[in-house]
């Protein structure tokens, strides 16, 4: 499914500080690129801490909830929720808990805590829509996981949790 396009600005990218790596012949390489390391990300089709590469360097750390892509991911993990609930109605963001980013990736995992509105799938302004109240009141919590590639307008839901 395609993902639906949002701005960004080049000096929002948190690029990630990295130590020196050695080569095969002793001579240190400096710090590792983060355009290089976005374009071995890209071209491998995963990410290097999946496939072993730079093991030791991976793992999820905490970041900032108001970041810049952290934002636009979240919002991608909510329009992919709406859009696969068999219900008619659409589910905004009540809290943001977990905000984090796979070091070394644009891997983000976050949970989110939404709740239904009044308001349709389709209808805009999901934001300001009043919550329902009474039977028909429910709220679930879900953990995504989400890859991102803002520089492409691509984003893509790993991995979706809900109860």
């Amino acid at each position: 499914m395609e993902a639906p396009l949002f701005g960004f600005g080049l000096t929002d990218l948190p690029y990630p500080g990295t130590p020196p790596v050695d080569t095969n012949k002793g001579v240190s390489a400096g710090p590792a690129s983060p355009r290089l390391h976005s374009a071995l990300t890209f071209l491998s089709g995963s990410s290097p801490c999946a496939v072993g590469f730079l093991q030791g360097l991976c793992g999820f750390v905490d970041i900032g909830k108001n970041t810049s892509f952290f934002r636009m991911c979240v919002e991608f993990a909510k329009f992919q929720f709406n859009q696969a609930q068999p219900d008619e109605y659409a589910y905004k963001l009540l809290w943001v808990g977990r905000s984090q980013r796979e070091h070394l990736t644009w891997i983000y995992l976050m949970d989110l805590q939404m709740g239904r509105t009044i308001c349709k799938k389709h209808d805009e302004d999901i934001d300001n829509c009043p919550l329902q109240e009474g039977p028909g009141e429910k709220q679930v919590g879900c953990t995504f996981i989400v890859d991102a590639r803002p520089w492409f307008s691509q984003f893509t839901l790993l991995n979706s949790t809900c109860v």
